[in-house]
């Protein structure tokens, strides 16, 4: 399938600080890649790097088959832009100012505008520099949709959204996945990335950690189990987990009582939980909860391996 966007090696630095650090990186076209990291990984940096505002050090990058620096206007205009930092004032209205971008990408659908503002609970016809940073917002979510573009890069996209818009953003970027379009968006909110997005990207200090589809990365998660034994002692059970080494954190309370014996017990399970299931399937469960997996505990596990804390000050 051909690549919304291919990078090789590639790099940047700001004097004696690299932000990214030969970053390789393959986005099929029409999917939603999410790129996730604590403020600092380099998500912005990496953002900008594509969009041509700044220029690599280093490396390669393609967007939509060509050459960000060299491609110009042309190739602008099949991407929808949301930055991190929005700064939007002036005593314009929302609409005069969306006209005004329309004039700069390229042709937007008769009524795109007005349905995407009533989509998000947005007034168009309030002055920008009166808007909100949520409604602010909005109106960047607008001018980046409203001309249907290939690809959507999208920084941040619901900072300072409240939670039904957030849904309501995502319900976007579904639509945009079935209609052909590309979205490529960055968060360190990882419950968002994992609604919306096909494939995963953990950035840290400027380096890829890994890239994995959000299904690999829910298969590697911690999850908290709580399980009510009847006929196990907690020196039985914890025997016959002895031997499965992503069992942790066990805790056993052991019951009394004519109609309470037996044993409960929690513990924490990281990847597959078959392992554990097996080794309790010799006694008889009277209970078992098993919490959805934790993949923020896991990605925060994740940003603590492999890159160097040395080079992640200054990055974005």
């Amino acid at each position: 399938m051909p690549l919304a966007i291919e990078t090789t090696r590639l790099a940047k630095r700001f004097g004696r600080t690299t932000a990214l650090h030969g970053i390789d990186l393959a986005v099929e076209q029409g999917a939603v890649f999410g790129l996730i990291g604590p403020n600092g990984a380099g998500k912005t940096t990496l953002m900008r790097v594509l969009l041509d505002l700044i220029r690599p050090s280093s490396g390669r990058a393609a967007v939509l088959g060509r050459e960000p620096r060299g491609a110009g206007p042309a190739l602008r205009r099949e991407i929808g832009f949301l930055p991190g930092e929005l700064r939007l004032e002036g005593r314009i209205s929302g609409h005069e100012l969306l006209r005004h971008y329309a004039r700069i990408s390229g042709r937007v659908a008769p009524a795109a505008v007005d349905v995407l503002a009533e989509r998000l609970g947005l007034d168009l016809g309030r002055q920008v520099r009166t808007l909100s940073k949520g409604n602010k917002q909005k109106l960047g979510l607008v001018q980046a949709f409203m001309h249907r573009p290939r690809l959507l890069v999208l920084d941040e996209p619901t900072s300072g959204l409240d939670p039904l818009v957030q849904q309501e953003f995502l319900a976007m970027v579904r639509e945009a996945r079935e209609l052909g379009q590309t979205v490529f968006l960055s968060s360190h909110v990882l419950s968002e990335i994992q609604q919306a997005a096909d494939t995963v990207a953990i950035l840290r200090a400027g380096r890829v950690v890994t890239v994995s589809d959000v299904e690999s990365l829910r298969l590697t998660a911690i999850r908290r189990v709580r399980v009510g034994i009847a006929d196990a002692t907690a020196q039985q059970l914890q025997t016959a987990l002895a031997a499965i080494p992503n069992v942790t954190e066990l805790a056993f309370t052991e019951l009394g009582g004519s109609d309470g014996d037996g044993t409960r017990m929690t513990a924490r399970v990281e990847g597959g939980i078959d392992p554990f299931l097996k080794a309790i399937a010799r006694f008889t469960v009277n209970d078992l909860v098993a919490e959805e997996p934790d993949l923020e505990e896991s990605v925060l596990r994740l940003y603590n391996t492999d890159a160097s804390d040395g080079d992640e000050a200054g990055a974005r």
